[in-house]
């Protein structure tokens, strides 16, 4: 009996190795204050950098130790970036109606994050590229214009994936 809690405490206490993904923050101590910069918009869609630039914001907020504040010039980083193309095509077609069912939205985004004092680039992905599919209705009774929710699904998905980037520095 003794051996078998001996056995035990030695388990539990040399761990396995893993931890939870997407705790790291490989961002220099002296990073404590981020402004993230309303993104530019090269694209026709209205209101997306508004969305983006929001997700962005709550996600760092609540995810992360550091302070978000509105003024680039008083921070100790900057976000930058620029919605570079905005694509939505049809990808899966009713066989009845020869309608769009399945619309693939693609964002690609131009993103930077920069110590202010130094200059130095903290990090930089300037081919960020992220997907949403959402579904159409073909039947015009039941029509419902699902875009904008695949929208905020979007903003989203770019917000989680841009701060799991930026703290692990991949």
């Amino acid at each position: 009996m003794t051996r078998r809690v001996w056995l035990s405490s030695i388990a539990l206490s040399t761990g396995c190795g893993y931890h939870v993904g997407g705790k790291a923050d490989l961002l220099p101590k002296s990073v404590k204050t981020i402004a993230v910069s309303n993104f530019t918009n090269l694209t026709a869609r209205y209101k997306l950098p508004d969305r983006l630039t929001t997700a962005v914001t709550r996600e760092f907020i609540s995810r992360t130790r550091y302070q978000i504040i509105p003024d680039a010039t008083q921070a100790d980083a900057v976000l930058t970036g620029a919605i570079v193309n905005y694509t939505a095509f049809p990808t899966i077609f009713d066989a009845n109606t020869g309608r769009a069912a399945g619309v693939t939205v693609q964002l690609v985004m131009q993103l930077t994050l920069t110590e202010r004092a130094t200059g130095k680039v903290l990090y930089t992905r300037p081919n960020f590229d992220i997907r949403e599919r959402y579904e159409v209705s073909v039947d015009q009774a039941q029509y419902f214009e699902e875009s904008e929710q695949a929208l905020d699904r979007l903003s989203r998905d770019v917000a989680r994936s841009l701060v799991s980037a930026v703290l692990s520095s991949f």
